[in-house]
Protein backbone atom coordinates (compact mmCIF):
# COMPACT_ATOMS: atom_id res chain seq x y z
CA UNK A 1 0.00 0.00 0.00
CA UNK A 2 1.50 3.23 -1.24
CA UNK A 3 0.26 6.56 1.15
CA UNK A 4 1.46 9.93 0.13
CA UNK A 5 1.67 12.90 1.84
CA UNK A 6 0.85 15.75 -0.69
CA UNK A 7 0.63 19.56 0.38
CA UNK A 8 2.01 22.75 0.23
CA UNK A 9 5.60 23.71 0.80
CA UNK A 10 6.47 24.21 4.77
CA UNK A 11 3.47 22.48 5.81
CA UNK A 12 4.69 19.05 7.93
CA UNK A 13 5.03 16.44 4.84
CA UNK A 14 8.40 15.10 5.73
CA UNK A 15 7.82 14.81 9.34
CA UNK A 16 4.62 13.13 9.14
CA UNK A 17 6.16 10.42 6.54
CA UNK A 18 9.53 10.02 8.99
CA UNK A 19 6.68 9.74 11.94
CA UNK A 20 4.44 7.00 10.13
CA UNK A 21 7.24 4.67 8.77
CA UNK A 22 8.49 5.20 12.27
CA UNK A 23 5.34 4.01 13.65
CA UNK A 24 4.65 1.35 11.07
CA UNK A 25 8.31 -0.21 10.78
CA UNK A 26 8.27 0.39 7.13
CA UNK A 27 10.39 2.77 4.67
CA UNK A 28 9.11 6.38 3.44
CA UNK A 29 10.01 8.19 0.19
CA UNK A 30 12.25 11.20 0.32
CA UNK A 31 11.22 14.28 -2.08
CA UNK A 32 13.33 13.74 -4.48
CA UNK A 33 12.60 17.58 -5.95
CA UNK A 34 14.58 18.36 -2.90
CA UNK A 35 18.07 16.95 -3.33
CA UNK A 36 17.72 17.74 -6.30
CA UNK A 37 16.86 21.45 -6.68
CA UNK A 38 19.69 21.58 -3.50
CA UNK A 39 22.41 20.65 -5.91
CA UNK A 40 21.09 22.99 -8.46
CA UNK A 41 20.85 25.73 -6.20
CA UNK A 42 24.71 24.90 -4.29
CA UNK A 43 25.67 24.74 -7.92
CA UNK A 44 24.59 27.52 -9.58
CA UNK A 45 21.88 30.07 -7.24
CA UNK A 46 19.20 28.71 -9.07
CA UNK A 47 15.67 27.21 -8.11
CA UNK A 48 13.35 24.68 -10.07
CA UNK A 49 13.05 25.47 -13.86
CA UNK A 50 10.74 24.29 -16.72
CA UNK A 51 13.43 21.50 -17.59
CA UNK A 52 13.99 20.20 -14.02
CA UNK A 53 10.46 18.58 -13.76
CA UNK A 54 10.48 15.76 -16.15
CA UNK A 55 14.43 14.86 -14.05
CA UNK A 56 11.95 15.35 -10.83
CA UNK A 57 9.32 13.16 -11.51
CA UNK A 58 11.51 10.16 -12.87
CA UNK A 59 13.84 10.51 -9.74
CA UNK A 60 10.76 10.21 -7.58
CA UNK A 61 9.47 7.14 -9.67
CA UNK A 62 13.11 5.60 -9.24
CA UNK A 63 13.28 6.18 -5.44
CA UNK A 64 9.40 4.47 -4.87
CA UNK A 65 10.51 2.05 -6.61
CA UNK A 66 13.52 1.00 -4.94
CA UNK A 67 12.18 2.11 -1.66
CA UNK A 68 9.25 -0.92 -1.77
CA UNK A 69 12.06 -3.37 -2.09
CA UNK A 70 12.83 -2.42 1.58
CA UNK A 71 8.81 -1.82 2.52
CA UNK A 72 7.57 -3.86 5.60
CA UNK A 73 4.18 -4.46 6.50
CA UNK A 74 2.79 -4.10 3.30
CA UNK A 75 3.36 -0.52 3.35
CA UNK A 76 5.34 2.68 2.36
CA UNK A 77 5.06 6.47 2.74
CA UNK A 78 5.67 8.62 -0.09
CA UNK A 79 6.85 11.97 0.75
CA UNK A 80 5.12 13.95 -2.39
CA UNK A 81 4.91 12.32 -5.68
CA UNK A 82 4.76 12.91 -9.71
CA UNK A 83 1.30 14.28 -9.53
CA UNK A 84 2.35 17.17 -6.96
CA UNK A 85 5.35 17.95 -8.87
CA UNK A 86 3.03 18.09 -12.25
CA UNK A 87 0.88 20.32 -10.41
CA UNK A 88 3.56 22.65 -9.18
CA UNK A 89 4.56 23.09 -12.47
CA UNK A 90 1.06 24.27 -13.52
CA UNK A 91 1.59 26.81 -10.43
CA UNK A 92 5.11 27.81 -11.14
CA UNK A 93 4.79 28.37 -14.60
CA UNK A 94 1.70 29.42 -15.41
CA UNK A 95 0.00 26.30 -16.58
CA UNK A 96 2.60 24.68 -18.05
CA UNK A 97 1.39 21.59 -18.55
CA UNK A 98 4.17 18.99 -20.34
CA UNK A 99 2.30 15.73 -21.62
CA UNK A 100 5.33 13.57 -20.33
CA UNK A 101 4.91 14.78 -17.22
CA UNK A 102 1.23 13.66 -17.13
CA UNK A 103 1.61 10.29 -18.62
CA UNK A 104 4.36 9.81 -15.74
CA UNK A 105 2.16 10.72 -12.85
CA UNK A 106 -0.76 8.54 -14.22
CA UNK A 107 1.04 5.55 -14.60
CA UNK A 108 1.81 5.79 -10.90
CA UNK A 109 -0.58 3.88 -8.18
CA UNK A 110 -1.33 5.04 -5.09
CA UNK A 111 -3.85 3.93 -2.30
CA UNK A 112 -4.39 6.79 -0.18
CA UNK A 113 -3.07 10.81 0.11
CA UNK A 114 -2.82 12.71 3.03
CA UNK A 115 -3.50 16.25 2.73
CA UNK A 116 -1.66 18.61 4.47
CA UNK A 117 -2.87 21.54 5.81
CA UNK A 118 -1.24 25.10 6.30
CA UNK A 119 -1.59 25.45 9.77
CA UNK A 120 2.12 24.90 10.45
CA UNK A 121 5.03 27.99 10.43
CA UNK A 122 6.13 28.07 7.30
CA UNK A 123 10.04 27.84 7.86
CA UNK A 124 12.25 29.44 5.29
CA UNK A 125 15.50 27.60 3.03
CA UNK A 126 17.15 28.09 0.31
CA UNK A 127 14.38 26.51 -2.37
CA UNK A 128 11.41 27.66 -0.52
CA UNK A 129 9.70 30.80 -1.66
CA UNK A 130 6.78 31.46 -1.96
CA UNK A 131 4.83 31.80 2.15
CA UNK A 132 2.55 34.19 0.94
CA UNK A 133 0.92 31.86 -1.56
CA UNK A 134 0.25 28.68 0.38
CA UNK A 135 -3.18 29.25 0.40
CA UNK A 136 -3.81 29.20 -3.40
CA UNK A 137 -1.24 26.33 -3.22
CA UNK A 138 -3.17 24.37 -0.74
CA UNK A 139 -6.64 25.08 -2.94
CA UNK A 140 -4.40 23.93 -5.86
CA UNK A 141 -3.85 20.38 -4.55
CA UNK A 142 -6.94 19.74 -3.33
CA UNK A 143 -8.86 20.72 -6.20
CA UNK A 144 -5.95 18.27 -8.32
CA UNK A 145 -7.32 15.52 -5.92
CA UNK A 146 -11.18 15.94 -6.23
CA UNK A 147 -10.51 16.07 -10.22
CA UNK A 148 -8.81 13.08 -9.97
CA UNK A 149 -10.86 11.26 -7.66
CA UNK A 150 -8.00 9.87 -5.33
CA UNK A 151 -8.91 9.20 -2.06
CA UNK A 152 -7.56 11.30 0.32
CA UNK A 153 -8.30 12.91 4.08
CA UNK A 154 -6.71 16.47 4.93
CA UNK A 155 -4.57 16.77 8.61
CA UNK A 156 -4.49 19.38 10.60
CA UNK A 157 -2.96 20.36 13.46
CA UNK A 158 0.25 19.69 15.69
CA UNK A 159 2.14 16.56 14.34
CA UNK A 160 0.78 14.53 17.53
CA UNK A 161 -3.14 15.15 16.17
CA UNK A 162 -1.72 14.71 12.28
CA UNK A 163 -0.32 11.92 13.38
CA UNK A 164 -3.19 10.16 15.16
CA UNK A 165 -5.82 10.98 13.13
CA UNK A 166 -3.74 9.45 9.89
CA UNK A 167 -2.86 6.14 12.22
CA UNK A 168 -6.17 5.88 12.54
CA UNK A 169 -7.41 6.06 8.93
CA UNK A 170 -4.29 3.48 7.55
CA UNK A 171 -4.89 1.27 10.43
CA UNK A 172 -8.84 1.06 8.92
CA UNK A 173 -7.53 0.56 5.33
CA UNK A 174 -4.92 -1.96 6.58
CA UNK A 175 -7.94 -3.90 7.64
CA UNK A 176 -9.85 -3.54 4.82
CA UNK A 177 -7.20 -4.68 2.68
CA UNK A 178 -6.49 -7.84 4.80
Amino acid sequence: MKIVIYGAESTGKTTLCQALAAHYRTVWVPEYARAYLQKKYDNSGEICAIEDLIPIAKGQIRAEKKAVQNARNNLIFCDTNPYQTYYYGKAYFKNFTHPELWELAQAQHYDFYFLTYIDTPWVADDLRDRPEDRENMHQLFEESLKSNNFPYQTLKGKLAQRLACAILKIDALLQADN
